[in-house]
This record gives structure tokens, sequence and C-alpha cells, in this order.
């Protein structure tokens, strides 16, 4: 019984538990990069959203005027011109 039989349960051949029980710092290696990839995507999607131009901003009035005023509809008119 080594330390890592319950990857059997999950679909690992017996080949790869014997590797992880006789090296077991493969495992932590691998939880360390699967870690720092999700650090990495969270810190990109800082970035990306923390960038963003004020016109690539949702703004709440939006939904205000365009019910109440009629906005700008394009259907009205042939070729979407007013």
């Amino acid at each position: 019984m080594g330390q890592f039989d319950w990857f059997s349960k999950i679909g690992a051949t017996p080949q790869a538990v014997a590797v992880l029980n006789d090296q077991p710092i493969l495992f932590t290696i691998l939880l360390i990069v699967l870690v720092t990839v999700i650090l990495q995507c969270v810190l990109i999607w800082y970035i990306h959203f923390a960038t963003r131009k004020p016109e690539q901003m949702k703004k709440k009035d939006d939904k205000k005027k365009k019910s109440g005023s009629g906005g700008d509809n394009k259907a009205s008119a042939p070729g979407g011109r007013k």
C-alpha cells in the first residue's frame, strides 16, 4: 500500500501509481504547476478587466435610456440611416 494508491481508483495505470509512490515530488510539482497556471490566468483576466477603455464598459443607465427615449432605431429607416 502506497501513498498514491487512490490514483488507481480514478484511472491511473499501475505503472503511474508505482512512479508516484517512488517519486512523490512529481505530484508536488504537478500541483505547483497547476496553481501557477491558474494564478497566471487570474492575473491576465485582472489586467484585461482593469485596463478596459470606457467605451468597453457596460453602463447601467443604457437600459433605462433605450426603453424610454426610443434610442437609435436603425430599423426605422432604409439602410439604417435616419
